[in-house]
This record gives C-alpha cells, sequence and structure tokens, in this order.
C-alpha cells in the first residue's frame, strides 16, 4: 500500500510537470499572438537592449535577424502550434493526475520521441541544462515504463 502511494504522488508530480510545460508554452504561444502586426525586429532589438546584451554579438544578432524574418502568417502557425502542444500537455496532465493508462503511454512515447534529441543535443556540446533536461525526460520515460509494466501486470 505505501509502495502505492509513493508511485500514485510521483504520478502526479509528472502531472504537473506536464502541466507547466503546457502553461510556459502556452504563454509563449499567447505572447506571439499578441505581437501579430508589431515589427518584430525592433521588439527583439528592444528585448536584447532591455536584457543588456550586445546585439552586434554571435547569438543575439542571429536572434534579430531570425525575428526580422517572421511575418504576420508565420508567428499566427507558431501561435497556433504551441496553442496545440499545451493542449496535448494539459489533457496528458490530467490523464496523470487521474492515474489513466493511456496518460501512461502518451508520456512515455512523448518524453521517449525527446530522448533521441536530447542525447543528439548533448554530443554538441555539454552544459548543466542540458543534462537536466535530458535526465529529468529519462527518468519520466522509465518511470512510465515501470507503471506501465505494474499495472500491465495487474490484469493478468
Amino acid at each position: 500500500m505505501i509502495f502505492n502511494d509513493k508511485m500514485t504522488r510521483a504520478l502526479k508530480v509528472v502531472a504537473i510537470f506536464e502541466a507547466c510545460k503546457g502553461i510556459l508554452v502556452l504563454f509563449a504561444g499567447l505572447a506571439l499572438f499578441s505581437l501579430i502586426h508589431q515589427n518584430i525586429q525592433v521588439v527583439a532589438e528592444q528585448l536584447v537592449g532591455h536584457m543588456h546584451l550586445n546585439p552586434a554579438r554571435h547569438f543575439p544578432r542571429i536572434f534579430i535577424e531570425a525575428a526580422g524574418s517572421l511575418t504576420d502568417g508565420r508567428m499566427l502557425l507558431f501561435a497556433l502550434f504551441g496553442l496545440l502542444y499545451s493542449s496535448m500537455r494539459f489533457v496528458e496532465a490530467y490523464g496523470l493526475w487521474f492515474a489513466r493508462r493511456w496518460a501512461e503511454w502518451f508520456a512515455l512515447v512523448s518524453g521517449s520521441i525527446y530522448l533521441p534529441i536530447e542525447l543528439y543535443e548533448l554530443t554538441k556540446g555539454i552544459s548543466w541544462i542540458k543534462i537536466i533536461f535530458v535526465l529529468i525526460n529519462l527518468l519520466i520515460v522509465l518511470y512510465m515504463a515501470i507503471m506501465l509494466k505494474r499495472n500491465g501486470n495487474e490484469y493478468l
């Protein structure tokens, strides 16, 4: 019984994590939507200046140039993709919170999709943030696999 309570609590932690990802992407999508019909390059330059970054440096310059090439149609598309992605995270979080088997499968598959990309990014350069993301995702995938195996045995 204690093992089951800990597993349920861990499932709720994963649900909260997924909901937080959904909230973050939803806010990013809403921010993009609010910037439609504005000069994005000027907004990017102001953001770089606000963060006290040198706009002539490599990454700030790439960010400003990329922002300058964004059209309203692309921003709307990115905002809609953000809405779709956040909706998927919210559905997953709901299912995990209520310990639905389909949500465990969804979390296993969606987490597994990101692992090769995250591992590839590690080969390009190791940083603490990359290591943390890989470890969190790997823990979630392993946990979901354990939950699915354990719950699969209950049906036998």
